[in-house]
């Protein structure tokens, strides 16, 4: 099963050294998380931090991405959810049985609520 969450990031770079400069300072790149599997300590990143397929709070996840990259990201687009039809199916499954905790009558109103129309299923 595999499965990741893709998102955009722009960062600058700002040289510490006197006398060194940067032409761009600011770059785009692209940035993957793995998705952890579904029902294990992380699987709900999705609910977590996207809301109809957009990142729930900027800021916070800016900061998060900074963090982890050691720069200064000005900017975090969510782009896509890329999985496999395994981990799709599992993924469903999971949500399925936690209808509730997600307040929603379907998987399908769960994953549009989330991820919006970006899940990109490979085979």
């Amino acid at each position: 099963m595999n499965a990741r969450y893709v998102f955009a990031v722009r960062f600058r770079l700002d040289p510490t050294a006197s006398g060194l400069s940067l032409e761009p300072r600011e770059f785009e790149t692209r940035l993957s998380r793995r998705a952890d599997p579904p029902g294990t300590d992380g699987w709900l990143f999705f609910r977590d931090n996207l809301w109809r397929g957009e990142i729930g709070d900027d800021r916070h996840f800016r900061d998060l991405t900074s963090d982890a990259l050691g720069v200064s990201v000005t900017s975090v687009e969510y782009r896509a959810f890329e999985t496999d039809e395994e981990y799709y199916d599992a993924l469903k499954e999971e949500i399925g049985e936690q209808l509730a905790e997600f307040k929603a009558d379907t998987v399908s109103e769960v994953i549009s609520k989330y991820l919006g129309s970006s899940v990109e299923v490979k085979y």
